[in-house]
């Protein structure tokens, strides 16, 4: 998603609590980062705007989570938006984390001292075009790097509008070792999730009657 150039995102950001400009600093101790060390920690992947991280962040205070994105526009608005489900909840956003860094060289900044429990990818981009393939979040290329930090029986909850990525995907995460243990070409109809945080993504494309697919990939 193309996103207009917001001059106050920067600042805010680098004033911001929950925010880590130099993440690579924090490769093999992200734990260390918050407030308590001891939760699971867990990733979203392309977060944007940050609707959904918001509300699964606050819903659920015994996980810490980082939340990564490469636009500051979508930062910016990402931190509004955690801080906006906080207050409305009465408390400090201390297990969740926002930064800025290139998913394609996720392994300098994670590695398996980070013991991750479970990846979220929303909505990707589907890179169509042959050549750009290997751009997918959900490509064999990117799976072997998750692969460093996940932790055994780690898992990835996937969700996308694009029929042709699902189905790459499903190559993908099995070639890789991955185990399928649940899928769904209509999430609304089929539910496979605990509790389905719908991203704006997937409110607009349901308006259009698209479904959405969805997987739960496990590591062996």
């Amino acid at each position: 998603m193309r996103i207009r150039y917001k001059k106050w995102a920067r600042p805010e950001l680098e004033a911001s609590a929950f925010y880590e400009d130099e993440p690579e600093k924090w490769k093999g101790k992200w734990k260390e980062h918050f407030k308590n060390p001891d939760l699971p920690f867990m990733l979203e992947l392309g977060c944007g705007k940050g609707n959904f991280i918001s509300k699964l962040a606050v819903e659920n205070l015994d996980i810490n989570y980082l939340a990564i994105d490469l636009v500051d526009a979508m930062l910016g608005l990402a931190k509004r938006n955690v801080e906006a489900s906080y207050k409305e909840a009465n408390i400090n956003p201390e297990n969740v984390i926002l930064t800025r860094f290139d998913i394609e060289r996720i392994n300098l900044i994670l590695n398996r001292e980070d013991k991750v429990r479970r990846i979220y990818i929303n909505f990707c981009n589907p890179w169509p075009r042959g050549k750009h393939r290997k751009k997918r979040l959900t490509h064999t290329k990117q799976l072997e790097k998750y692969k460093e930090f996940l932790v055994p029986g780690g898992e990835v909850y996937f969700k996308t509008d694009d029929d042709e990525l699902f189905e790459s995907s499903l190559y993908y995460f099995e070639d890789c070792g991955f185990e399928i243990v649940n899928k769904t070409y209509d999430l609304h109809e089929e539910p496979i999730f605990e509790r389905n945080i719908e991203t704006e993504h997937e409110i607009m494309f349901t308006k259009q009657g698209i479904k959405i697919k969805a997987l739960i990939a496990r590591l062996k």
